[in-house]
């Protein structure tokens, strides 16, 4: 019986351990994910920015006929 609940508090310890090894993997990665999401939003504003020059660039272009 001493042997099974030494069993059982080690497989507790364990499970508890997994538990926060889980936890901090996940704060990590929704910090990773909110650092991709403001440099997505970063690139697609740069990608409006760009577009709307070559735009303005088109209007100001002479035809070629």
């Amino acid at each position: 019986m001493k042997a099974e609940l030494e069993s059982l508090e080690d497989k507790v310890l364990l499970l508890i351990q997994l538990y926060r090894d889980a936890r901090v993997e996940n704060n990590q990665l929704r910090e990773a994910l909110v650092t991709s999401h403001a440099q997505c939003d970063a690139l697609s504003e740069k990608i409006h920015i760009a577009a709307d020059r070559l735009e303005t660039l088109l209007l100001v272009l002479p035809d070629n006929e």
